[in-house]
């Protein structure tokens, strides 16, 4: 498996988390699948770490719906979905255009960064260790978790969560990151070509990438 390539600066402690992630990849045995971050929230577009009841702002449920209404057209037949109400708001909103019943799954929550919720997420280390939170070892270890059961359900799967889960889940992967794919609601396909997994975004980039955490 080759190491990721990022084209775009990333948070302090990234590479960390690459490291972990690639000590232990994961290796789906679909040739496919969907992957959908959240639509935007209000303290993410603000850049403030972010607790599990954050919901989507207006422009988050826009995003949601233009996602459905691409998603609309792909063949899942299963979404599993991070249950912190930004996306399982989003899953839902999908899950309506698809007619299928989102399973909500708590280890697909973002990392929990404790006494960080709240406070500015500019300066984002991913190899801090917050104090009633998560560590990276931690956060990498739940999602690999995670993302096996996710991608071990009926085919074609679509995972709904968060940036975090984007970064892991690439880094899992051995896929490059283009600053395309990072965006609030942005549908993902992953495509498996031998060994090789690549990502194309389903939808035209209309604005910057916000906070991921």
């Amino acid at each position: 498996m080759s190491t990721p390539h990022f084209t775009q600066q990333h948070p302090a402690g990234f590479d960390a988390l690459v490291r972990l992630a690639a000590t232990e990849p994961i290796t789906p045995e679909v040739d496919h699948f969907y992957f959908l971050r959240h639509g935007q929230t209000g303290r993410n577009a603000s850049r403030i770490f972010q607790a599990v009841d954050e919901p989507l702002s207006e422009l988050g449920q826009q995003q949601a719906a233009r996602a459905a209404e691409r998603l609309a057209g792909e063949p899942i037949r299963t979404i599993v979905a991070s249950d912190s109400r930004r996306a399982f708001d989003t899953a839902n909103t999908v899950a309506e255009r698809l007619r299928i019943v989102p399973m909500p799954r708590e280890d697909l929550r973002e990392r929990h960064f404790g006494a960080l919720i709240g406070t500015s997420s500019v300066d984002l280390d991913w190899a801090c260790a917050p104090e009633g939170g998560e560590t990276l070892q931690q956060f990498v270890d739940r999602k690999r978790v995670a993302l096996r059961f996710a991608l071990a359900q009926p085919a074609p799967v679509l995972v709904v969560a968060h940036g975090g889960t984007l970064y892991v889940l690439t880094a899992l992967l051995g896929v490059s990151i283009e600053p395309a794919v990072l965006g609030n609601a942005q549908p993902l396909r992953f495509q498996r070509t031998g060994p090789t997994w690549t990502i194309e975004p389903l939808l035209a980039r209309t604005t910057e990438a916000a906070s991921l955490a």
